[in-house]
C-alpha cells in the first residue's frame, strides 16, 4: 500500500514536468551541492489545522489551532512521505532546509530524524525543525556576534520571499554586495532569495542584483571562498577575511586617503596590495617605545589608498602575512 503522500507527489502536473528533478539536475550541472527546502507546516492539507481570518494578527508564540489526534498522525505520514519522496528520488540530497516549525512543538522530530538519516546518512539539515540543527538560520539580519557553529543569513532582495510585483523597494547591489561581507567577515553564508514570476523567469531587476554581485565575486571571490574571519573587530573598522597567510580587508566604508590596522604583528607584514587590481600599496608602520624591543612587536599599520583604487561596490585590501 503507498505511502501517504506519494501518490500526490508521483502525479504529473499540469506542466508535464518535474519541477524537483529540473532543479536538482541544473544545479549538479553547475558542480552545485543540492539543497531542498521544505515546510512543516502546510495550511492547505485538510488535517493540518491551519490559522484563519479569525486568528488574526498572527504572531510568534500564539496557541495554534489544535488537531484531533487521528488527524495530526495522519498529517505527520502526509510529511514523512513527502520528505521520503524527496530523499529518496532524486539521489544525494546534501541539504534540507526546514520552515514553519515554529507553528506547533510536536513534528515527530525523533522518528522524523531517525528517517531522514536513514535515507541520506550525510545531509545537513537546518535549526528550523524544533530541537534539531546543523545550521543556524538568522532571517533578514547579520547577527552582531555569529551564533556558534555553522550558520547562514538568509535574507531577501526586496521585503517579500515570494514574487509580489508591488514590492519594489530594493536593497542596492552595493548593500548586498556589503551584506555578502559582512557575513563572510563572521565565518557564515549569505543564502540570497530569488523570487520567480509565475512563468519561471526572474524579475529584470533581480537579474541586474545577480549579475552585480557575479561581477563583484569575479574581481574579488578569493576573499569571500573558502575563508574564515580575519582579525578581531578592534582591529579594523570594517569585515575581515583570512586564508593562506592573507588577511583581506574589506572596506565598505570610503576612505579618506588612509585606512589603519592596529595590533598587527608588523614585521610579519611582506606587502599589501589593492585585491581587484593587484597594484601594490604603500604603507607604514608604528608602536610604542617599549613596545618596538619586543621580538615580535604588535603595531599600526597605516596604508595610503589612492582614489583610484576605491572600487564602486566595496574595496578590498590583501595584506600579505609572513
Amino acid at each position: 500500500m503507498a505511502q501517504p503522500g506519494l501518490e500526490i507527489l508521483r502525479r504529473t502536473p499540469p506542466y508535464g514536468h518535474d519541477i524537483v528533478a529540473g532543479f536538482v539536475e541544473a544545479l549538479r550541472a553547475e558542480g552545485l551541492g543540492v539543497g531542498l527546502y521544505f515546510s512543516l507546516s502546510d495550511w492547505h492539507h485538510p488535517d493540518y489545522p491551519a490559522f484563519t481570518e479569525a486568528d488574526k494578527p498572527y504572531v510568534a508564540g500564539a496557541s495554534p489551532p489544535r488537531p484531533t489526534p487521528e488527524a495530526w498522525a495522519h498529517y505527520l505520514d502526509f510529511m514523512t512521505a513527502q520528505i521520503t519522496e524527496l530523499l529518496t528520488g532524486y539521489g544525494a540530497i546534501d541539504l534540507l532546509w526546514f520552515d514553519g516549525g515554529w507553528e506547533r512543538p510536536d513534528w515527530g522530530t525523533e522518528a522524523l530524524v531517525e528517517t531522514i538519516h536513514r535515507l541520506q546518512p550525510a545531509i545537513l539539515l537546518n535549526d528550523r525543525l524544533p530541537g534539531v540543527g546543523d545550521i543556524s538560520t538568522p532571517e533578514q539580519f547579520v547577527p552582531d556576534r555569529p551564533p556558534m557553529g555553522r550558520w547562514e543569513t538568509c535574507l531577501t532582495m526586496n521585503h517579500s520571499w515570494g514574487w509580489v510585483p508591488e514590492d519594489t523597494d530594493y536593497k542596492s547591489a552595493r548593500g548586498l554586495v556589503h551584506t555578502l561581507c559582512a557575513v563572510a567577515g563572521k565565518g557564515g553564508n549569505l543564502l540570497l532569495n530569488v523570487s520567480p514570476r509565475g512563468d519561471g523567469s526572474l524579475p529584470e531587476v533581480q537579474v541586474e542584483r545577480l549579475e552585480a554581485l557575479g561581477r563583484w565575486m569575479a574581481a574579488n571571490g578569493e576573499s569571500i571562498r573558502g575563508t574564515r574571519p580575519g582579525l578581531d573587530p578592534a582591529q579594523f573598522y570594517g569585515p575581515t577575511t583570512a586564508k593562506d597567510g592573507t588577511v583581506y580587508l574589506h572596506l565598505l566604508m570610503r576612505p579618506y586617503d588612509t585606512v589603519d590596522v592596529r595590533n598587527v604583528e608588523i614585521r610579519r607584514l611582506r606587502g599589501v596590495r589593492e585585491f581587484t587590481t593587484g597594484r601594490t600599496l604603500r604603507f607604514v608602520t608604528r608602536t610604542g617605545i617599549i613596545e618596538g624591543l619586543a621580538p615580535e612587536p604588535r603595531g599600526t599599520v597605516t596604508i595610503e589608498v589612492p582614489p583610484e583604487d576605491v572600487g564602486e561596490e566595496s574595496t578590498v585590501l590583501a595584506l600579505e602575512l609572513a
